[in-house]
């Protein structure tokens, strides 16, 4: 039962007096009353009944609810108070009020969000089937299957059952239910916000248990589904009961900005509102006092606090175009400080929050304000996030419904999605309780871009394993590298917003993960998959010392038949000797010439002999250069090449040289890969399939589990290089192949 709660008027650190800041005396406005949860308590006993007729007792919830929805239905409220009041009657809460006042508050909260008829229908029952004799079939029967899906998704679960892992496990079961529907989480909000508004008379070990998980996990969820309004107050409260001390310095600084003879803010905002009348721009623009957390993050960077810190400009217009133009105003009329500017709007957050932030300088004392430029859809939905889209579900239109006939919700994001897929691989309880307070703590979230133009959520810190494991799950076992923005990457590396990531993909369904992703992990999904594989990895069985030197040896005998004829190449027998460690298994390589290999060309120097320059290894179509040398030769160049830039600079007179008709090339590449047993046999399989004889061939020694290959080929045809180097590209493990660049000088 949630009926630990107490009057706010009771002793203790927390009151509703005490939390939220004071707005400027000229800039606030006309607040509803607060609540008197006391009088609501005998309403709840003495009010009106009548079937028929709406009980006094939320008349509050009924007046916030027709602001938000003006034609709604009634009645579902209406029932839902009678049974809520009748189950709970005779249950008190601490503070000695009915325990009715409880599931009041809570519908209230969420009423003043803007939530529909459904989600204040359920919120009013949240407690009966936990804390009364209703049953879950009975609010089924009576309020239909939506209201019994968020009641019980709302329900706890038993301590009698589930013991010490009653909590975490219920989370877990609130989640799920979230998964589907969203507006689980979000009476479960409005519940623990009433909970910690009436906190005081706790024991003070109890307030800082509730106030931890609220802290770790609800803020955190709060923030996700972008529900602003009530994720500040619930910071404010956890600020009180945690540290009081700063609390009430903090609480000190507002009094006394309060108490200011002048105030920036209120004067920044009258210039704003002068500006845009004479743009003939119609907006609102209001002063929007920070919350004590909010503040005490600004006192820690900047001390002393001048007027303008204790709050910032709102400026609310009718359509999006107008943002901009506001902006635009404030950026010609005003002194904008560039490095503040923020556009939300275009590129909105992972919780829906849409806004233009910036900021302008007070020409008196350089005071610097604070702007937030946004539409009232943006605002509402900036204040309550999921609850302002409303049900989900209302006539949804069919391409929202999945082809099982399985309901989609829209609104479902895609964090959410990420915890509930690593949420079934948490083996116990601890474990999950654990994942979720870390991943809730990752506060940002980043896009990065897959090359078939789809998009990966992650948050922010997220790496290269993490991306693999996101988009291919336990699959991504298999990755053997990636590239970040065209670029060979580690896979710790850290991804920012907008990355483009491919992964490498290898093919060895029994492949493992590497010894030190779990370290690069950022991600419960990720180290969640990493572990249970290197749980599951059998006990190393005894190697006999020759075979397991047989197995080192391969990489190496493997270069040494890549030396020769793909077509001779042959593995190593299984009972080979290791060699020696060499630096690199080389054959030596024939200089090109004008023999086998060497493709026409045409020289305007009668009786010369061409010769191909090693150092670029030209082949048609390149742009090409000559130069004469000793013995009446004429090297050929590449346009691009170093050599062509010495040779000018020297004097060297270029000759005029061009290709002729035969094809037939030779051209050296330059192959990137990553380690793997049999990577050299297939490679060169690969090579000869598409014609090409290999002239020599070089295989570096692996660096952190990555290889170079360097292959001079013969090719009978020069228009089949591109095929030859696709060929190389698709062989599993290889990464890169690119013709041989020219170096440039002392390279």
């Amino acid at each position: 039962m949630n009926a630990e709660a107490v009057n706010p008027a009771s002793p203790g650190p927390v009151t509703p007096a005490s939390v939220g800041p004071v707005a400027p005396a000229a800039a606030r406005r006309k607040a509803r009353p607060r609540i008197d949860l006391r009088r609501l308590g005998r309403a709840a006993l003495l009010g009106s009944t009548a079937r028929g007729r709406l009980p006094d007792a939320i008349g509050h919830v009924v007046e916030a609810h027709r602001a938000h929805h003006p034609d709604a239905d009634l009645d579902p409220l209406r029932r839902a108070y009678v049974l809520a009041e009748s189950s709970h009657r005779g249950q008190m809460r601490k503070s000695g009020e009915p325990y009715i006042t409880h599931p009041l508050a809570v519908t209230l909260i969420l009423a003043e969000l803007g939530a529909e008829t459904t989600t204040l229908t359920a919120s009013l029952l949240h407690d009966t089937v936990e804390d009364t004799d209703v049953t879950l079939d009975q609010v089924g029967e009576e309020f239909g299957a939506e209201v019994r899906y968020l009641v019980d998704g709302v329900t706890k679960l038993e301590k009698v059952d589930y013991g010490a892992a009653a909590e975490p496990e219920t989370f877990r079961k609130m989640l799920l239910a979230t998964g589907n529907d969203v507006r689980v989480m979000s009476i479960k909000l409005a519940d623990r916000l009433h909970n910690m508004r009436t906190l005081g008379v706790m024991r003070r070990e109890k307030q800082e248990r509730i106030a931890k998980v609220t802290r770790d996990v609800l803020i955190p969820l709060a923030e996700r589904l972008g529900v602003q309004a009530l994720k500040s107050e619930l910071e404010d409260l956890v600020f009180a009961v945690m540290h009081p001390e700063e609390y009430e310095h903090t609480r000190e600084l507002v009094d006394e900005n309060a108490a200011r003879a002048d105030d920036p803010l209120t004067e920044v905002a009258e210039d704003v509102r002068k500006v845009l009348r004479e743009a003939d721009i119609n907006a609102e623009v209001l002063i929007r006092p920070r919350h004590f957390v909010s503040l005490h993050r600004v006192s820690r960077k900047r001390d002393p606090l001048r007027g303008a810190d204790f709050g910032r400009l709102l400026v609310l217009v009718q359509e999006d175009a107008d943002c901009y133009a506001v902006l635009g105003e404030l950026h010609t009329c005003m002194t904008p400080v560039v490095s503040e500017f923020k556009d939300f709007i275009a590129v909105p957050k992972f919780n829906l929050y849409q806004s233009l932030h910036t900021a302008v300088a007070r020409a008196q004392d350089g005071q610097v304000v604070e702007v937030l430029i946004r539409t009232h859809q943006m605002h509402k939905v900036a204040e309550a996030g999921v609850v302002a889209l409303g049900n989900p579900y209302a006539t949804p239109p069919e391409e929202q419904t999945a082809g099982d006939g399985e309901r989609v919700d829209p609104t479902r994001p895609g964090w959410l999605s990420r915890l509930l897929d690593w949420q079934r691989g948490a083996p116990d309880p601890d474990t999950f309780w654990s994942t979720l307070r870390e991943d809730l703590a990752q506060d940002r979230e980043i896009t990065v871009f897959r090359p078939d133009g789809g998009t990966l959520g992650l948050p922010e810190g997220a790496t290269c394993v993490d991306a693999a494991y996101a988009q291919y799950g336990e699959d991504a076992h298999a990755c053997m590298g990636a590239r970040v923005n065209g670029r060979l990457a580690t896979m710790s590396t850290v991804l920012r917003d907008g990355d483009s990531v491919q992964l490498l993909m290898g093919q060895d369904p029994a492949s493992e993960p590497a010894g030190d992703w779990l370290e690069h992990a950022h991600t419960p999904a990720a180290r969640i998959a990493i572990q249970r594989r290197l749980a599951a990895r059998p006990a190393p069985a005894s190697v006999d010392p020759e075979t397991e030197a047989a197995a080192g040896a391969e990489a190496s005998a493997g270069a040494e038949a890549a030396a020769g004829s793909p077509a001779r190449g042959a593995a190593p027998a299984d009972d080979a000797p290791a060699p020696a460690p060499r630096p690199a298994a080389e054959a030596p390589e024939a200089r090109p010439g004008s023999g086998a290999g060497s493709p026409d060309v045409l020289v305007d120097l009668p009786g010369a002999t061409v010769r191909l320059a090693g150092c670029c290894t030209p082949v048609p179509p390149d742009r090409i250069t000559g130069f004469a040398v000793r013995g009446g030769v004429v090297t050929v160049h590449r346009a691009e090449c170093p050599a062509v830039a010495r040779m000018t600079s020297a004097g060297r007179p270029e000759v005029d040289v061009r290709w002729g008709d035969s094809t037939e090339c030779r051209v050296t590449l330059l192959a990137e890969s990553f380690g793997r047993p049999h990577l050299l046999a297939d490679l060169t399989e690969a090579m000869a399939l598409e014609g090409a004889e290999i002239v020599s061939a070089t295989v570096e020694p692996p660096d952190r589990q990555r290889v170079r290959h360097t292959y001079t080929v013969l090719l009978p045809d020069a228009a089949r290089l591109p095929a030859l180097m696709r060929a190389m590209r698709d062989v599993a493990g290889v990464y890169d192949v690119s013709r041989s660049q020219p170096q440039p000088a002392g390279a």
